[in-house]
């Protein structure tokens, strides 16, 4: 049982303090005004109660997590009493800088200090803290609580031994966590994802497919198997002769641009920015994405028994 301390209490930090205090330990949210943390506390109690809900957890180890999770203004003193830091404030690179600043100057040297950042360089958030070797990565996919991925991503400074250490102490709170050995844009899981995307929308520009069919398509197809039969099992379940074959006749035929699809760019100029404006590939006046987000939380959870009850998670 340790002391993790989580610096932000926005969606991710509250969805991180549920998993940090399901897994035995006390879970501290900090953030810069009392209001904040109120919302904060009570998310990450609505999260465990969600996993408890669904079967995830058991109602005793559930009542548990909750009595174990606080808040505190008092940002110097929890860093003292810290076993573990993890930084989930805004996704903006100077204001992630001062804040590793700060927390390498008030936290002991051997406690490790990890960033949730999705798409920021964890060697330039902690260009300035002195100890970067206790510095990395930990990169929980939302929602957290119920997605088990997350990324360790060592910076240049990083100590392996402490990076492969922080990866067994996640995996010890139940989740799936993988060991990103260089910093590099995109981290791991983001660079596949944002292969799939450049071709998604490659796809639609030159009239291959609509959106809906080309979503369809994925999720019907490649997606729904993922989570059990990744694609490096793939090719070597079929043979990589044939892989091998297959990738001379497409590759040459799909996107290698180097920059965002005309189409994505076209929806940005006109102000179709997706859901947050109401319309992007979709019209999110006929869409709901309530419902949207409410099946994909139902298929996580339905995919996280079946990959429990198989051991494979």
């Amino acid at each position: 049982m340790g002391r993790v301390l989580i610096v932000g209490s926005g969606l991710m930090g509250s969805g991180i303090a549920s998993c940090a205090a399901l897994a035995g330990n006390s879970a501290v949210l900090n953030d810069v005004d009392a209001e904040r943390l109120e919302k904060g506390l009570a998310s990450a109690i609505k999260c465990v109660d969600e996993l408890a809900a669904q079967g995830l957890a058991e109602p005793e180890s559930a009542a548990a997590a909750k009595g174990r999770l606080s808040t505190s203004l008092d940002l110097g003193a929890e860093c003292g009493k810290a076993d573990l830091v993890i930084e989930a404030i805004v996704e903006n690179l100077g204001a992630k800088q001062v804040l590793f600043e700060k927390l390498d100057a008030l936290t002991p040297e051997t406690v490790p200090i990890l960033s949730n950042t999705s798409g920021l360089r964890i060697t330039e958030i902690a260009a300035r803290a002195k100890h970067p070797e206790r510095t990395m990565t930990a990169h929980f996919w939302f929602p957290a609580h119920l997605v088990p991925l997350v990324e360790v991503v060592m910076s240049e400074h990083t100590d392996r031994g402490m990076a492969q250490s922080v990866k067994e102490l996640l995996c010890g709170w139940g989740k799936a966590a993988v060991l990103v050995r260089r910093d590099t844009p995109g981290q791991l899981a983001n660079r596949v994802l944002q292969a799939v995307i450049r071709e998604a929308t490659n796809i639609v520009d030159i009239g291959l497919a609509s959106a809906e069919d080309v979503v369809l398509a994925i999720k019907m197809g490649m997606g729904i198997r993922f989570p059990v039969w990744g694609p490096l099992e793939h090719i070597d379940a079929v043979g990589l002769d044939l892989g091998y074959s297959v990738q001379n006749t497409v590759l040459p035929e799909i996107s290698d641009s180097k920059k965002p699809a005309d189409g994505l760019k076209a929806h940005v100029e006109r102000g179709e920015l997706g859901f947050k404006t109401g319309s992007g590939y979709y019209d999110w006046n006929q869409k709901s994405m309530e419902e949207l987000a409410g099946t994909r939380n139902d298929f996580i959870v339905h995919a996280l028994k079946f990959m429990k009850a198989r051991g494979l998670v």
